[in-house]
């Protein structure tokens, strides 16, 4: 059975790492499993994948993922593959737009990472979601705000939602080295405050930069990611006078090892479908932090600490309790590590195997 993993590029974010870490996993179970991207943008995710010679890795050698002429060129693929599983607008409308115009009868599959789009609310692109939609045998929601989200919004209780949490390879993050305060160029007594995302709206980091104003001097920041708002979020770090204490990190390919080598860990969002930093995050023996928000309240509760969205004076009494209170930190850190167990990559490549073989 021949799979192939479709996903406008390999930038940093979520869906991109969940293929990146899954696909080899996929490979050492047998299955027959390749990568097609959309456009030819680098990124350290490809170069990561190309470097793993078990992995066959397609691109449309296109500047832009969103030219609908691929929906031309992906038809042989669908004849050449027996599955499609699909990530991410634009391919979502380009495979499904591809397989009407082919005449195939193969399953396409798709997963909804997310439980929100601006195409929902436009006048125009609701009704050719609803489309794109229709050509999939089968969509993947990832978190139950998700899937309630998404057939509020399709208006359809077709049995064709198949509901597959993602995962995360703990394993990676158990055996990623430790370092030490001087590898990470700050002194023993400053505490370190970590955040793994993407700068886009969806994210919140001003509320954490923030939450730095009501917090001891020697607490620093560590945003790991990129994206659209990363430069108006430094000018508002500058405006805030706070340089000395926030950094940016880019993109980091030794994201394992530093969330282990802080202090605590946060995501401030403002929503999320089934967030994978929430996981690391949870499994990175430290403190985990969220907001409440869907996407991580369901996730967090019970486990990490949550705040409500956008209260950075709230976030900053928490942080400030994780790093003073031992007994609640520990009790935190417990707590986080067993719940992300529930999360295991493992897990979900076995039930994504399990859909493949009912599609045959």
């Amino acid at each position: 059975m021949r799979i192939l993993q479709v996903i406008p590029n390999l930038e940093t974010g979520g869906a991109e790492k969940l293929l990146v870490d899954s696909i080899p996993k996929y490979l050492e179970k047998g299955i027959q499993m390749e990568l097609l991207l959309l456009d030819n943008s680098p990124s350290q995710f490809l170069e990561l994948l190309k470097n793993n010679k078990q992995v066959v890795v397609h691109q449309l050698n296109s500047k832009s993922p969103y030219r609908p002429s691929h929906i031309l060129r992906l038809i042989p693929f669908i004849k050449k593959f027996d599955v499609l599983h699909v990530h991410l607008f634009p391919a979502l409308y380009w495979v499904a737009f591809a397989k009407l115009l082919s005449l195939s009868k193969k399953p396409l599959v798709y997963t909804e990472h997310n439980t929100f789009n601006k195409r929902r609310i436009h006048w125009l692109l609701k009704y050719t979601d609803r489309l794109a939609y229709r050509m999939y045998k089968k969509i993947i929601t990832i978190s139950i705000p998700v899937d309630t989200a998404l057939k509020r919004f399709l208006k359809t209780k077709k049995d064709n939602y198949y509901f597959i949490p993602n995962g995360v390879d703990l394993s990676v993050i158990q055996n990623a080295p430790t370092l030490h305060k001087e590898q990470l160029a700050v002194s023993e007594n400053q505490k370190i405050v970590l955040q793994v995302s993407s700068f886009t709206p969806q994210k919140d980091q001003k509320t954490l930069i923030k939450s730095l104003v009501y917090l001891p001097e020697n607490v620093l920041l560590f945003l790991v990611g990129a994206g659209p708002t990363m430069e108006a979020h430094k000018q508002f770090v500058k405006d805030c006078n706070l340089e000395s204490r926030v950094f940016f990190l880019g993109i980091r390919m030794d994201v394992p090892s530093l969330l282990k080598s802080v202090d605590v860990v946060v995501l401030s969002s403002h929503y999320e479908g089934l967030s994978l930093s929430s996981i690391e995050g949870l499994a990175s023996g430290n403190p985990f932090v969220a907001s409440n928000v869907s996407g991580l309240k369901e996730i967090v509760e019970g486990a990490g600490a949550l705040f409500d969205e956008g209260n950075e004076k709230q976030l900053a009494k928490i942080l400030k309790r994780c790093m003073e209170d031992a007994p609640y930190r520990d009790t935190l850190i417990s707590k986080c590590q067993e719940r992300a167990k529930v999360y295991d990559m493992d897990v979900m490549v076995q039930s994504h195997i399990e859909l493949y073989k009912k599609l045959k």
